[in-house]
């Protein structure tokens, strides 16, 4: 398989505060264009675009395309867990949802310590490899949120999952939080092929400070931004495949253009990129990638990723720009969300945060910014 794969959890949509309101004309586009040039791999899950996002792929794939020509990849949500009859209720619906008879690869969603004891007590493992022996699933792996220690216990515990979905780019490669080398090293060590998530980091590695753009476009003028990021996961050890989560078709058509004869990094690109990541993170204030899983269950129905981009936003600006204080309020007056301040620091969204953000001390940060 080419190494590109198609992360159906940012689809473009027709209406940008509701994520079931999906244009499916472009995803359909951009489906039959991705298959055309010999990429093969597409991943959703149960939660994405408000649930929404599996009966689209039966939509534009499943319903449009022979069955051998694409693999899909879907996750049983692992923190929506309560009993054991949930897995097969959750499972069957997926089934229905997508429109298939079985799925080429099939994850545990999120594994973090909490997650993964949820996993331990009602035997989730054990509930993949029953679905494999059914024929239901081809390769059964789970995506993880946490220590490289966690990690290592894991497969230690489950030698029996086939491939791991890790979130690695440039930016988390070192970083005390997400940790992406050591992550990789472990999986290394165990020999499991990685998946990768959020290789451009939500967008952020996208639109880079304009100090490093211009170290990216003397080393390749042509080269887009995102380009750099998507050939670093995909340069690393054991990685069989790196998701973007592509907006539009333009998005796609740039994805695509560089991976399909795809190129590693040289030892002197990846050193530039050292160079880059130093830029950013000097930049950078709130490491948000609008994965959104922080918001499920938020009592004051807080729109905490896109405050997060409107208070990054404001400090680039140097203050709050009076469009950027109006986009603040559309979600209070329009959309009935709450306001940062609004925020009783329950911090149920922390635990479920995979850039493992102190959401609800950031989110004071942005009320003082955009409240006054």
């Amino acid at each position: 398989m080419k190494k590109l794969g198609f992360g159906a959890m940012r689809l473009p949509l027709t209406d940008a505060a509701d994520q079931t309101a999906i244009d499916m004309e472009q995803v359909c586009q951009m489906v039959d264009s991705f298959l055309e040039q010999g990429f093969t791999y597409f991943d959703t899950a149960y939660m994405y675009h408000n649930y929404a996002s599996e009966r689209v792929l039966r939509k534009a794939l499943v319903e449009r395309h022979p069955r051998d020509s694409y693999t899909i990849a879907t996750k049983l949500p692992t923190m929506m867990l309560k009993e054991p009859e949930d897995q097969p209720r959750i499972f069957n619906e997926q089934m229905e949802k997508l429109g298939v008879d079985y799925f080429d690869y099939y994850l545990l969603h999120c594994l973090n310590q909490e997650n993964y004891a949820t996993a331990q007590r009602l035997d989730s493992f054990g509930f993949q490899s029953q679905m494999k022996k059914e024929g239901k699933i081809r390769k059964m792996g789970f995506s993880f949120h946490d220590s490289p220690e966690l990690l290592d216990q894991i497969l230690t515990e489950h030698p029996e999952v086939e491939f791991v979905q890790l979130q690695l780019n440039y930016l988390d490669w070192d970083s005390v939080s997400v940790q992406s080398r050591r992550c990789q090293e472990v999986c290394v060590r165990h020999g499991k092929p990685i998946v990768v998530m959020e290789p451009v980091k939500g967008g952020t590695l996208a639109k880079v400070p304009a100090a490093a753009e211009a170290l990216m476009k003397a080393a390749e003028p042509e080269m887009s931004v995102a380009s750099w990021a998507v050939r670093y996961a995909a340069s690393q050890e054991n990685v069989f495949m790196v998701l973007s989560g592509m907006s539009d078709l333009n998005q796609m058509l740039d994805n695509t253009s560089y991976m399909r004869d795809f190129r590693p990094l040289t030892a002197e690109e990846t050193a530039m990129l050292r160079q880059v990541t130093r830029i950013i993170q000097e930049d950078m204030q709130v490491p948000c990638t609008a994965c959104r899983y922080c918001t499920e269950g938020c009592p004051k129905q807080i729109a905490i990723p896109d405050y997060f981009a409107l208070y990054n936003q404001s400090l680039r600006e140097g203050r709050p720009s009076d469009d950027t204080l109006a986009q603040y309020r559309s979600f209070q007056q329009e959309q009935s969300k709450g306001k940062a301040s609004d925020c009783v620091a329950c911090r149920q969204c922390e635990r479920h945060c995979p850039q493992h953000i102190h959401i609800a001390d950031q989110l004071k940060a942005v009320a003082k910014q955009l409240e006054g």
